[in-house]
């Protein structure tokens, strides 16, 4: 009787899988808001839709939550599946932060740099989230620490390009205003590839300690 009313381990997966999947969908949506952003419209409507899908995937953290603390039983370490539900929200918090800092420091344009940083971090995002999805069985163990070393290289690509962008901003921008916005939009995007990173780590992690 005791053991029927235990929360199911699978559970947790499943929470992991939903919410990686907001991450891709936060990602694909940052990347048209970087690729259209000249119509003023569409960037409204990028915004608002990366706020929605940052606001669900707060509800699945929260559940996620909620859930060890009702679980006995993890599937692994309890530490690391608050960690790891936390980091791959923070992915989410550093998308939206994007978006909506593009909006009050009302950035009037932004640069090929920029899209192809936000391209990046789809790459990464899409990566996460079949990692993230392989998760449940350690039979993927294998493919899992392939798709670590993609988010890694893919990273250090991100650094690449905002090395270069950062270059190009102060020897080129002008305007003090716009070299300043574009500097924190740069930022922002370069730290959303550190923090995909954060959770490959992580699960490289316990993928080693379980496999």
């Amino acid at each position: 009787m005791f053991s029927q009313l235990m929360p199911r381990e699978g559970k947790f997966f499943e929470l992991f899988d939903q919410h990686a999947e907001r991450i891709a969908q936060g990602s694909r949506e940052l990347v048209a808001l970087m690729s259209n952003y000249a119509d003023a419209a569409a960037r409204q409507r990028g915004i608002e839709a990366i706020d929605a899908i940052e606001k669900a995937a707060d509800r699945i953290t929260h559940e996620t939550v909620a859930l060890l603390h009702k679980t006995f039983i993890t599937p692994f370490d309890r530490d690391s599946i608050h960690q790891l539900i936390s980091q791959m929200d923070d992915i989410l918090d550093l998308i939206q932060d994007v978006a909506e800092s593009a909006m009050l420091y009302d950035l009037q344009r932004v640069t090929p740099e920029a899209q192809q940083l936000a391209e990046l971090n789809q790459m990464c995002c899409d990566r996460v989230r079949t990692a993230v999805g392989l998760l449940s069985s350690m039979e993927n163990a294998d493919a899992i620490l392939r798709l670590c070393t993609e988010i890694d290289r893919l990273e250090s690509d991100a650094d690449r390009v905002m090395r270069s962008a950062m270059s190009r901003l102060f020897r080129d921008e002008a305007d003090v205003r716009q070299l300043i916005k574009l500097k924190a939009i740069y930022e922002l995007l370069e730290a959303v590839s550190d923090k995909c990173e954060d959770v490959a780590n992580l699960i490289e992690g316990v993928v080693l300690e379980n496999a």
